[in-house]
């Protein structure tokens, strides 16, 4: 008898594991998959795409070009996440890193927090480095504008239903003058409903 019982609970504990199987499906990367309705990698993107394409068409980079004979140079600087969700806001920077650069119109340096690696890396070049490889300080190129941010949200929600607003906003300024060149904000609202049950 007893060995019966054991018999038939080893049997419900196997099928008991193999019924819960987890599915992988694999996805086109720029596919637009929303699951929670929370800020994702679409949003990311499309957020960077659309502002930066914005930024490059207005008057500051011909004034600047038409000035100085030159391409400005930029830098990512702060994008703050004043939302109610965790926001990968190093991948938003990322976004906006690529979108600059990709679009050739100017020229662009590390953040500050490689920068501090890479004078890390010279700083150790001087007493390690072979004199003919060594780089030097004081070469580096400076940054004539700091583009900065936030994203914020508002959600509202009663029973089932929630809409989530999202609110960008971006600015560029001038890093010898303070001066702000340019603000954009993009807006994103988005309706969740996910039947009787409650938040």
């Amino acid at each position: 008898m007893k060995k019966a019982i054991a018999i038939l609970l080893a049997v419900g504990m196997l099928t008991g594991c193999g019924g819960g199987g987890k599915t992988v499906t694999r996805l086109e990367v720029d596919s637009v998959q929303d699951l929670s309705g929370k800020w994702n990698d679409t949003d990311s993107r499309l957020v960077a795409e659309e502002m930066v394409a914005d930024c490059m068409s207005r008057p500051w980079l011909n004034e600047f070009s038409r000035a100085t004979g030159k391409k400005p140079v930029v830098t990512v600087g702060t994008i703050k996440n004043n939302s109610s969700e965790h926001i990968n806001t190093e991948t938003f920077s990322t976004d906006f890193e690529r979108e600059l650069i990709n679009s050739s119109a100017v020229r662009f340096v590390a953040g500050k927090d490689v920068r501090a690696e890479l004078r890390g890396e010279r700083q150790e070049q001087q007493e390690f480095a072979s004199p003919e490889t060594m780089k030097k300080f004081r070469a580096e190129t400076g940054a004539d504008f700091l583009l900065l941010g936030s994203i914020n949200t508002i959600a509202d929600q009663e029973g089932g239903k929630q809409v989530m607003f999202y609110q960008t906003d971006l600015q560029l300024v001038n890093i010898e003058t303070m001066e702000k060149v340019w603000i954009g904000m993009k807006k994103i609202k988005k309706g969740i409903a996910q039947g009787k049950t409650k938040w």
